[in-house]
């Protein structure tokens, strides 16, 4: 009988009790099977391997070339399924090892508040829910190092955003992003405090960066998602002719990103708002491209860049931003949007989405970002909750 197999040292195995005895000039097949297995040869002058050793052997082989192959072909789907494993080590992950992934979706909060209000959040949740496969990156300026380690704890907000498998909550290191760009000198030479529109165009400056060195998408942090974007290098029509940097994206490396990084070091005025942003994008796709009067719903499209119509992002322009604050008759289907920019900038945080206000802000919020929804409602309870004071 075959007997057990136990490793007496590195790399060394043996039986316990050896059937592996001459028996002439001819060895038992179990000999000739277990050292098949453990790949020993019996000891010299080995008679040829029987029919059935050789079919193990190529039986073994064949096992080991689908198990390889298996392997090879996890890796290759790595960067599109690893948000089902990246959850339970999110806090080890860098930036850099989440933005080589490749397609992210990038947000910016370059001013250094800590808790990210309701439309921030929606913002980001909405995107996490559109682009599941996707890596969704918030990235604050007023976040270090040491208060990342306390996310959870310290904001609500935090918790909720980090709870989703594809958002990622990093500090917002300039000097480090701007490195191997043009915009490196001017961010050594500009005076913050001296800038007019710092918080503006230190994003308008990051925004451009990430996009060069990693690729993927940008959004303003007051857009909400409501589908996919197809196209991998577009620019976002504000209006005919004229082109916003509130959301963008193209692939890493792209020349027309490069471009307008030198054009915003070279034409760099911070007193005028919009100079390094939506202009910056607005004069340099003119160098490239004859612009004409969008038409319907059409796109347009030169150099392989997408200028899409305004309808995908801005179907309320920005002089009618308050009516996304209004209760409306019947709510518009933006069929033809991907996302809607609710113009936060032309807002100033003055209005915002009450529960149970039936706006058609509040019906996005319960549609698009139902988490944040949720959370709204129950700060809602809370604040109306009586105080000790009351009680008295």
């Amino acid at each position: 009988m075959l007997q057990t197999v136990w490793v007496s040292s590195a790399g060394s195995w043996a039986l316990q009790e050896s059937d592996c005895h001459h028996q002439g000039k001819k060895r038992s097949w179990k000999c000739r099977f277990v050292r098949t297995i453990i790949q020993h040869p019996c000891r010299r002058h080995a008679p040829k391997r029987s029919r059935k050793a050789r079919m193990l052997r190529k039986i073994q082989i064949c096992l080991c070339f689908c198990f390889v192959s298996g392997i090879l072909y996890e890796i290759s789907l790595l960067s599109s399924c690893v948000f089902s494993y990246l959850p339970m080590a999110q806090q080890y992950l860098t930036p850099e090892q989440v933005l080589n992934l490749g397609k992210s979706i990038i947000f910016l909060e370059t001013t250094e508040r800590l808790e990210p209000p309701p439309l921030v959040s929606c913002s980001v949740e909405s995107a996490a829910r559109i682009y599941q496969d996707r890596p969704v990156i918030l990235f604050m300026r007023g976040l270090t190092n040491e208060t990342a380690l306390d996310l959870n704890t310290s904001y609500a907000a935090f918790s909720l955003l980090s709870s989703m498998k594809n958002v990622f909550i990093f500090p917002l290191q300039m000097e480090t992003v701007f490195q191997e760009t043009p915009l490196l000198q001017w961010y050594n030479q500009v005076v913050p405090e001296q800038e007019k529109n710092w918080v503006h165009v230190s994003s308008d400056a990051s925004r451009l960066a990430l996009i060069w060195k990693y690729g993927g998408i940008y959004m303003d942090t007051d857009v909400i998602s409501i589908r996919p974007i197809p196209q991998q290098s577009f620019l976002a029509a504000q209006k005919s002719r004229f082109s916003s940097n509130g959301i963008f994206g193209f692939p890493a490396r792209h020349k027309f990103v490069w471009d307008c990084m030198e054009n915003f070091v070279l034409q760099y005025n911070g007193n005028i708002w919009g100079n390094q942003g939506p202009f910056l994008m607005t004069r340099m796709l003119k160098t490239l491209c004859n612009l004409t009067d969008f038409q319907g719903t059409e796109d347009h499209s030169c150099q392989n860049i997408s200028f899409l119509n305004p309808q995908r992002f801005y179907p309320i322009p920005y002089p009618a931003w308050s009516r996304y604050y209004q209760v409306w008759d019947k709510s518009p289907n933006f069929n033809h949007s991907y996302a809607l920019h609710l113009w936060n900038f032309m807002n100033r945080n003055r209005k915002v989405v009450v529960a149970g206000s039936n706006t058609l802000a509040e019906k996005l919020y319960k549609t698009y970002c139902p988490t944040t929804y949720e959370d709204l409602i129950q700060n809602a309870k809370h604040r109306d909750l009586p105080g000790p004071e009351d009680a008295e």
